[in-house]
């Protein structure tokens, strides 16, 4: 077993955090001229609270790879980290200027991805239906975000805003 690879995600997930906050840093500015209709929700607490949830989602996945959710845990976090990717990818292009995370996304969250879905189904330790179930799980993190950020930009909004 390749116990390395159940680890791999939290260390990419670091270097992406560094990438955004730290080194170049400034993601949570260039998310709100990304998305200006939510810029209210995109707040420091926010990014510590998700970012945070993210590292432990990451660190429980390298704890349960001997588990039989650990398989599953992998693909699905790892849909996560590639759909988070694209959204930087797509934000870039977008605002036709860098986006702290997108070297991260796309040099790390995407082969990672792509190497880890190839491993675990060509080794017969996820099946079609599990790998697809879990790329819809871990996939639809920004659908049900935007969402969210939609709700909490509402909620802090001033009445002459609305």
């Amino acid at each position: 077993m390749k116990s390395w690879l159940f680890w791999a995600p939290l260390v990419a997930a670091l270097a992406h955090i560094f990438e955004e906050f730290v080194f170049p840093g400034g993601f949570a500015e260039r998310d709100r001229a990304f998305r200006p209709s939510i810029r209210e929700s995109i707040t420091p607490r926010l990014h510590v609270v998700v970012n945070a949830l993210l590292v432990l989602l990451c660190v429980s996945v390298g704890i349960d790879a001997p588990t039989p959710l650990g398989v599953p845990m992998w693909l699905a976090v790892s849909a996560l980290l590639a759909s988070n990717a694209v959204f930087h990818v797509v934000g870039t292009i977008r605002l036709r200027r860098y986006s702290p995370g997108v070297v991260t996304g796309a040099g790390l969250y995407l082969p990672l991805a792509v190497y880890g879905y190839v491993h675990f189904l060509g080794s017969g330790r996820a099946t079609a239906g599990t790998a697809v179930t879990a790329a819809v799980i871990g996939g639809s993190y920004h659908a049900w975000a935007a969402v969210m950020h939609a709700r909490r930009a509402r909620t802090r909004r001033s009445p002459a805003q609305h």
